[in-house]
């Protein structure tokens, strides 16, 4: 070795031997000293979400258009203005504590109230109101710590000095032959030293250079610029008469912008740049904030605690803001993937000003005031910002490194197993993502290929590599010639696929009857109204039984219910799928609760219908519909699902079982006011036994399926079969049926040449070359024509 030493050996040896738990505790120390900004960054974050204010607003902004975007890392003087901030936010916090300010004394009635001036700026009284604002400063403290601990504090300065050394060099080199001129102007009176404004000038490129390898473009300062272009001479004789005045101002505002100005200039014109592609986990960060909005739409809406969002959906009621956030949403995907494909670094340097703004102006100023809850009170929202923050950390990476300079194919086929494989047949069953995916890089990407020749091509390259898939599974799991297929690949795949067939064919039998046996609600009637009608005239009794007239059966009467039904086949079996629960009994009145008033006309022609025995006399009894009864009183009711209630036949007939017979009789009541009549029933074989008049009624209540299943249960056994099997076996039957048709595109031993002919083309048209693309792309047609090519092209290497 050529470099040994005794007490390093002795130290890695007594490491290596240390348990495994306080090794794990080195490297968890270690990862967090190594990213210490990052903690620093998700520390700001939090507070920000947890405060929600004003206050806090300021270093997310900043980290993500200034510090994640420095090269190679934030400077010194950005983690010392989030200290310097940090602390004057705790002092001012401290300072709006007290309770003699007006805000102060209705702390309870506006805590809750998101526009509230106090709650906005973050200067409201709470418990715990500098918590996280400590913790924020004591993480900043401690990246300042390692970074003082690695000779990396002051680095920028020492950067800086040397810089500004080097141009001083260059600006005397080129102004040489000039120190007389500036000699001269000296003698004006600039009212001190002059402040030095770097100034950028992209025509003096040739001329000037620095010297620095961080930069090569031309700066000058004020003096050198004065000296070096005499039409400023004017300027700098009046310098100190504008900078008294009104110069003053333009002169402070340029001594801000232009550094600004710079750090953008540099960022989008890199002398250097570590080409990176993290576009797959930005669009993975944006596909998770879109499932947050789509299942946890309800908090971007107005009085929504909480929700069931089939329910909601199958009610038609969508929020305003989540139609909002989704379009929105999708239009920001769409964006982002038009600037990845034209590899525009500027045009994602705005996007990113532009979204980092428009987000948190919605988020912690609209969105509070549409749905009536500050931001700290919403989690949803919460967990949708932070996933857009690792979306935000993942953008300014890909800006301060560069777009990569080839787009090659699908991110998933970069490998061929079966991860690559599932994962990508996944994405292509997604509806309308890869047509929609195909027709935006067409339309953003350079080439000669119509639209239909584009999409030939995407659809031939998808296939042939899930092609190279299976054969390369085929070469890792390699089966001999002549050998029987193994019981465990033919019982797990084979029985996987019959139980799943079996599944699908009988599911909406399973469905129905389970969803109501085992999830089933039991939905009791509220109100059971009786109303009888003679022959088509004024209806004589009218009667309804709510609340307390609505009983149910304990265990005992129910059994004995049961036990009255015994040695009856057709009443046991329809008993069988009711509880006690599920049956009410209706106890009505015998008195009709409204008067007879009929017209004396019709009264005498009932009376006269009545008297002939020999015409036919119908009584119309209705609960929920009319209809014509064959006898008299239904004692037993169904109340289904749907509006039909009916009686039940199977308890109706039969030597244990009868119609109820009622009696009918018109009361008169003759008093000063006049002759009032009413109709009383009373039935005749009741179960419970009362005195007075009366009528009982048994309501057997179907279990209807709970509200969240209920727009999937309602279509029925027959409209499952027609939206579920059918259409499942529809594409089941396609994979099973027309194999004999594609046989000479399926059955390829070798795709490699394919596959870097599909390859080929994707290239020359990330380097321009249209021409060659079109040639390329007629040889892949040609070969799709030509089943001899295509089998010569197919061989397995020898």
């Amino acid at each position: 070795r050529m470099f040994h030493d005794d007490e390093l050996e002795e130290s890695e040896k007594f490491y290596v031997g240390q348990p495994r738990v306080l090794l794990l505790i080195y490297a968890l120390y270690n990862t967090l000293v190594a990213r210490s900004e990052m903690v620093c960054y998700f520390v700001i974050i939090l507070n920000h979400m947890i405060s929600a204010s004003m206050i806090t607003l300021v270093l997310p902004i900043l980290i993500f258009l200034w510090a994640m975007l420095s090269v190679p890392r934030p400077s010194k003087r950005f983690w010392m203005t989030a200290i310097v901030y940090t602390e004057v936010a705790i002092v001012i916090k401290y300072f709006f504590q007290f309770g003699f300010f007006p805000w102060n004394k209705y702390v309870d009635y506006t805590k809750d109230k998101p526009y509230h001036p106090p709650n906005i700026i973050g200067i409201e009284k709470k418990e715990g109101y500098v918590h996280y604002d400590l913790v924020q400063l004591l993480a900043l403290f401690f990246h300042r710590s390692i970074l003082k601990c690695h000779g990396l504090w002051d680095e920028d300065e020492k950067g800086d000095s040397s810089s500004n050394k080097e141009d001083t060099d260059d600006e005397l080199s080129l102004t040489g032959g000039r120190r007389d001129s500036s000699a001269s102007l000296k003698s004006v009176n600039l009212t001190a030293s002059v402040e030095s404004i770097h100034v950028h000038f992209p025509e003096q490129q040739t001329a000037i250079r620095r010297k620095s390898s961080s930069s090569h473009r031309s700066w000058i300062s004020l003096e050198t610029l004065i000296v070096s272009h005499p039409g400023f001479l004017f300027f700098s004789a009046r310098y100190s008469v504008v900078k008294s005045h009104c110069g003053l101002c333009c002169f402070r505002t340029l001594q801000v912008y232009v550094p600004i100005r710079q750090f953008f200039y540099n960022l989008i014109h890199p002398d250097y740049s570590a080409v990176t592609d993290v576009y797959v986990l930005m669009f993975l960060a944006d596909t998770v904030d879109f499932i947050i909005i789509v299942f946890g739409f309800w908090a971007f809406g107005k009085h929504s605690a909480a929700a069931d969002i089939t329910s909601s959906l199958s009610e038609d009621q969508v929020p305003e803001a989540f139609l909002v956030m989704v379009l929105i949403q999708f239009g920001t995907m769409v964006v982002d993937r038009a600037l990845y494909l034209k590899k525009t670094v500027m045009g994602k340097v705005i996007f990113q000003v532009i979204l980092v703004f428009g987000i948190h102006f919605w988020m912690f100023f609209i969105l509070p005031g549409v749905t009536e809850r500050k931001f700290s009170q919403n989690t949803v929202a919460q967990l949708w910002y932070f996933v857009k923050c690792v979306y935000f950390g993942l953008s300014a990476y890909q800006i301060r490194c560069g777009y990569p300079t080839r787009v090659l194919g699908n991110f998933l086929t970069k490998s061929y197993n079966y991860v690559n494989l599932f994962l990508f047949q996944g994405f292509r069953l997604v509806p309308f993502l890869t047509e929609l995916r195909a027709v935006m890089d067409w339309v953003w990407t350079d080439t000669t290929l119509s639209l239909s020749s584009w999409i030939c091509v995407e659809d031939i390259y998808a296939h042939i590599f899930i092609l190279k898939c299976w054969r390369e599974s085929e070469k890792r799991y390699p089966q001999p010639r002549g050998q029987k297929k193994k019981k465990v690949v033919k019982y797990g795949m084979g029985g996987m696929i019959i139980v799943l067939l079996i599944c699908i064919v009988w599911f909406p039998l399973l469905f129905m009857s389970l969803i109501k046996s085992v999830a089933g609600i039991t939905n009791k009637p509220l109100d059971v109204s009786i109303t009888i009608t003679l022959g088509g005239y004024q209806p004589i009794f009218t009667m309804s039984a709510q609340q307390s007239q609505l009983k149910d059966l304990n265990q005992t009467g129910f059994n004995a219910f049961l036990g009255s039904y015994r040695g009856n086949t057709a009443a046991l079996q329809f008993l069988e799928g009711y509880g006690k629960e599920d049956i009410t009994l209706a106890d009505l009145e015998g008195n009709s609760n409204s008067l007879w008033t009929i017209s004396p006309p019709s009264r005498e022609k009932m009376i006269q219908g009545l008297l002939d025995f020999s015409a036919e006399f119908t009584v119309v009894l209705s609960w929920s519909i009319q209809r014509t009864l064959e006898t008299v009183y239904p004692y037993y009711i169904k109340a289904p699902s749907d509006s039909l209630a009916k009686p039940i036949k199977q308890l109706l007939t039969g030597m244990y079982c009868r119609w109820e017979n009622i009696t009918v009789s018109l009361v008169k009541n003759v008093s000063d006011e006049g002759v009032r009549e009413w109709w009383v029933l009373n039935q005749l074989g009741k179960r419970y036994k009362t005195s007075e008049e009366s009528l009982e009624l048994f309501i057997f209540s179907d279990k209807v399926s709970p509200p969240s299943l209920g727009f999937l249960a309602g279509y029925g056994i027959m409209g499952l079969y027609a939206s579920v099997v059918l259409v499942i076996g529809k594409f089941v039957r396609e994979f099973f049926s027309g194999i004999s048709h594609s046989i000479m595109f399926e059955e390829l031993p070798n795709v490699d040449r394919i596959l870097k002919l599909c390859t080929d083309i994707f290239l020359v048209r990330e380097t321009g070359e249209l021409e060659l693309e079109e040639d390329l792309y007629a040889k892949l047609i040609f070969l799709y024509r030509s089943p001899e090519t295509m089998i010569k092209w197919t061989r397995e290497k020898t």
